[in-house]
């Protein structure tokens, strides 16, 4: 249905831009929706009606349809010549009082008498023997030559339900100012559903300016190129999600464990929020490590985050960052885990320390966090010798030295979350593609069961629940026309992966904007341009697991027609 633009009975009022011909004509049927303007068909929101022996229009609806700017202001509504008063129903032309029942307000929508119409904007009348098919013709509004000018078309007047309609925009301003927004109603990438659309812009200039508002009309027919979801498929950006309720349904792929070369991960998550300076958890290692650390700062002043390294030989030992990635500080959860990854993910690393026997530095140092501030931080290590690693919470008046650690307690876990050193930091996979959809399940600790290891600190037992920081490196046989997606199952998620697809090497951010939240909701990873395709994946601190990379096949399906349209400007 034809949008007119056309607001409350005392709001103000803008109108939509008609044809660009000298005259607009429109011909309407007393009681009937449907009209023509300027030969093309039209469907009003409200019928004209004769109303105590006079045909009246819906002002506000005749004059967007016509191009003819409607000013409002309180109760006041002004149309060329014509001033209505919408609380009294009354209305003057040039300033002289009309005779009353020119203008009634009907269930919300206020009419006006034709004539009277025409009268306020110096148009012509005419109508069919009977008086009931009445032809307007009116010269369009000139506007206000100061104003911006909205502009865009699409490539096509008719669609087939699921075909991409590609828009191009070219608004203007008369002085050349900026153009700095744009306002679109019903404007969509995609229509899946048969009818007729009206897509309308509005441009505001860098004086503030606005336009009237721009509208084309593009009708959708016949047989569908796409679904909802072969469309998604085929044009959604990597990070962008889609609908799919069916992705619980789809078979699970067995992933091969590839045995190789690993390396133990240090985990300090307990206490999550210490109350005091102190000790959170300590290890020695010897060669690669990793590290994660996920803490809030619950002190009541402003403190830091350390990782100690000590040298436990009697010559000098390397310490390497390798690849470091830190969010800190910030107060909002759900991005500790991902901007940690994103940056993990950038890092180049290769930053050493040289210590002598003995001697202590920091391999890590947080910015201040203030009360309630968080900080994670994932960092991969090597070392030429044995190294002792201690993390540490320091109020911001305590220096991070040998001696201070020395005197500072050991915390004790706070029952709920977890600490302690994990043999293997990194799950090698396997996988060859089969039947598609299907997906890979990971972090639900039973398909994919969780990492084991040790409290040094206390020498207990630990099962790491979702296997964060744990790298997932992921080997994808049999890619070449494929998708893939990750379906977050357990609740909030907010991460990153990396992709390496032949010479491409790309983190991708999941999900582009927001929270992954909803299995049948899943987030697009990448389009495989390979036959092997390489996704290495860690659980993203502060959010919920588990989840499922989800396999589709690409290439296009008879009945679609294969159509891909690639110019999106």
């Amino acid at each position: 249905m034809l949008s007119a633009f056309s607001c409350g009975p005392l709001g103000s009022v803008a109108h939509a831009v008609v044809a660009s011909v000298g005259s607009v004509q429109l011909t309407i049927t007393s009681d009937q929706q449907s009209a023509y303007l300027n030969g093309q068909s039209v469907t009003l929101q409200a019928a004209p009606r004769n109303i105590q022996g006079r045909v009246m229009v819906p002002l506000r609806e005749v004059a967007a349809l016509m191009g003819q700017p409607l000013n409002a202001s309180g109760n006041t509504v002004q149309l060329g010549r014509l001033s209505i008063d919408a609380a009294r129903n009354s209305a003057t032309l040039n300033g002289q009082p009309q005779p009353d029942g020119n203008v009634a307000s009907v269930a919300g929508t206020l009419f006006v008498s034709v004539r009277l119409l025409v009268d306020a904007v110096n148009g012509n009348l005419t109508s069919d023997p009977g008086g009931r098919i009445l032809t307007i013709t009116t010269l369009r509004s000139g506007g206000n030559p100061l104003l911006p000018q909205a502009r865009f078309s699409t490539d096509k007047l008719v669609y087939a339900p699921g075909e991409r309609v590609v828009y191009t925009e070219y608004p203007f301003d008369p002085d050349g100012a900026d153009i700095t927004a744009r306002r679109w109603t019903n404007r969509q990438d995609v229509f899946f559903q048969p009818g007729v659309y009206t897509i309308g812009m509005q441009v505001t200039n860098a004086r503030g300016a606005q336009s009237v508002p721009f509208t084309r009309t593009i009708t959708v027919q016949g047989a569908p190129i796409d679904s909802s979801l072969t469309y998604a498929l085929k044009y959604s950006d990597p990070g962008d999600s889609f609908s799919d309720p069916q992705v619980l349904s789809y078979p699970a792929v067995a992933a091969q464990t590839v045995y190789g070369e690993s390396f133990p991960l240090l985990f300090s998550d307990s206490p999550e929020a210490p109350t005091q300076s102190g000790v959170l958890y300590q290890d020695t290692v010897a060669g690669r490590a990793r590290l994660l650390a996920y803490h809030l700062n619950n002190l009541g002043r402003p403190a830091r985050l350390y990782v100690m390294a000590r040298n436990l030989e009697d010559r000098p030992v390397e310490v390497r960052t390798e690849r470091l990635g830190e969010t800190a500080p910030t107060r909002i959860e759900g991005q500790l885990g991902q901007v940690t990854l994103l940056e993990y993910f950038a890092s180049s690393g290769n930053q050493t320390l040289t210590l002598a026997p003995g001697q202590s530095a920091a391999a890590y140092a947080s910015p201040t966090l203030g009360q309630g501030s968080g900080v994670n931080v994932l960092q991969d290590l090597t070392t030429s010798g044995r190294v002792e690693l201690t993390f540490v919470i320091l109020e911001d008046n305590l220096p991070a030295t040998q001696q201070v650690v020395q005197q500072i307690p050991y915390l004790q876990p706070d029952g709920r979350h977890q600490r302690g050193t994990f043999p293997n930091a990194v799950r090698k996979l396997r996988v060859n593609l089969g039947a598609l959809p299907a997906r890979i399940v990971i972090g639900d600790g039973a398909v994919d069961p969780a990492v084991m290891g040790v409290d040094r600190l206390s020498g207990q037992p630990q099962r790491l629940l979702g296997n964060y920081g744990v790298l997932y490196d992921l080997e994808v046989n049999g890619a070449l026309n494929t998708a893939v997606a990750l379906s977050p199952r357990g609740g909030l998620y907010r991460g990153a992966m990396n992709i390496e697809d032949g010479p491409i090497t790309q983190a991708i951010k999941l999900p582009r904007t927001g929270n992954a939240l909803q299995p049948n909701q899943p987030v697009l990873l990448w389009r495989s341009l390979s036959d092997r395709l390489n996704i290495d994946f860690i659980p993203a601190s502060g959010s919920n697991l588990p989840i499922s990379l989800v396999f589709y096949r690409t290439r296009p399906n008879t009945g679609y027609g294969g159509l891909i349209k690639t110019y999106q400007p």
